[in-house]
């Protein structure tokens, strides 16, 4: 009787080919065998190949995501287990084959491959076979062992590495560093092969990332100069150009003194610059020291801001800061903060202006009470248009 908890058929995987490959790619391999034995495809080079379509695989493999099943085919492709071939005229379609050519012998064909542990597809106990290289592990007895002392990587494994740009010699030199670990650490692998693999792709990496950081050092002299790249990054961030060359001689007598030859000194330049650049921007907006106003100074965004907050019009400002810079600089005076003196004037000038147009038609009758007296009214025109009691 089928349990209404498995209302269709259950997948079945190989607990060698999982231990061996990883559950998720062992499922996924799986899959891929079923749909080749059940769906017609192309014979072409001595594989199968099968097109798949991105909604079919989704179909087969519910339980992922569409990103999770890119994932796993990658590393089924690393393994060299799977090929892929992108459809020319279709986005989300693929040509997938698995990596197994038929034999005219049939007892050199790896699908003939009897299983050890359940009744998986032939394809899958064929990579069983393939992944499972070295002395101790293998489809045969799917069990795992310890690394023997004299292991030596099988060629298959060898082959993978070169896809990768790896070299024989580098691959075959890590071998007795790699036994000597193992050996040491006294774990057992269903496979050394694969164990193997990784480990030379990620000194492989760690190599070439060596060597890159090598061939971008450079000696450091009393002549040492930052070359253009550096120069550009820097100027292209804000920073003056003068200030990048007379930081240059500091920078050389420190890094001569603490006996440095070798090093990435221009990334290391980069690094100090933008470090002193703000270190000397931070010291000139806050440093306290009164200053004579600059001919073409303006106030700060920050200035703006508060006045917005202030419901001051910011057209209102920006036509006040010619007026404002004159008549600083007639007078002479230096002013800690310009931005703090011209928030005061503009709201000095503000408060008038808001004043002048609620009392006009008390200015008018003021005005024409005080033509009886004369020159009176004159002065007073005169102390009121030429007020700097906000500049006190």
């Amino acid at each position: 009787m089928q349990s209404s908890l498995i209302p269709e058929r259950p997948l079945i995987i190989s607990p060698t080919l999982a231990a061996t490959i990883g559950l998720e790619e062992a499922v996924l391999l799986h899959v891929l065998s079923e749909l080749m034995v059940h769906r017609p495809g192309i014979e072409r080079k001595g594989l199968n190949w099968l097109l798949l379509e991105q909604q079919e695989l989704l179909d087969a493999l519910p339980f992922w995501a569409w990103i999770d099943i890119r994932r796993v085919q990658k590393n089924l492709q690393d393994l060299g287990l799977i090929l892929v071939d992108a459809r020319t005229d279709c986005d989300d379609g693929w040509y997938i084959a698995i990596n197994q050519r038929h034999s005219e012998d049939p007892a050199t064909d790896l699908r003939q491959a009897p299983v050890p542990v359940d009744p998986a597809p032939a394809a899958t106990s064929a990579k069983v076979a393939l992944v499972a290289g070295g002395r101790t592990a293998s489809a045969g007895n799917g069990s795992a062992g310890y690394i023997p002392p004299d292991w030596q990587p099988g060629e298959e494994w060898l082959s993978l590495c070169r896809q990768h740009g790896v070299p024989d010699a580098f691959a075959r030199e890590l071998v007795p560093g790699f036994v000597m670990y193992w050996r040491d650490r006294a774990q057992s692998r269903f496979s050394w092969g694969n164990a193997f693999y990784k480990h030379v792709l990620r000194e492989w990496r760690q190599e070439q990332t060596r060597r890159g950081a090598a061939e971008l050092e450079t000696t450091m002299s009393a002549q040492w100069q930052p070359n253009q790249d550096a120069i550009d990054i820097l100027c292209n961030a804000g920073i003056n150009e003068t200030f990048i060359e007379d930081a240059v001689p500091e920078f050389v007598l420190y890094w001569r003194e603490r006996g440095a030859q070798n090093g990435t000194w221009n990334t290391r330049f980069i690094e100090h610059i933008r470090r002193q650049w703000g270190r000397y921007k931070a010291s000139v907006i806050h440093d306290g020291v009164p200053r004579p106003i600059s001919e073409n100074w303006q106030p700060s965004a920050e200035v703006f801001d508060v006045l917005r907050l202030a419901e001051i019009d910011e057209d209102f400002a920006r036509s006040k800061v010619p007026e404002f810079v004159l008549y600083w600089r007639d007078t002479g005076q230096p002013q800690a903060s310009w931005n703090t003196r011209f928030l005061q004037f503009i709201k000095y000038s503000w408060a008038r202006r808001l004043d002048a147009g609620a009392a006009t038609g008390l200015t008018h009758a003021r005005d024409k009470q005080s033509a009886d007296r004369g020159g009176q009214s004159l002065e007073a025109t005169f102390r009121r248009f030429t007020d700097r009691s906000w500049a006190d």
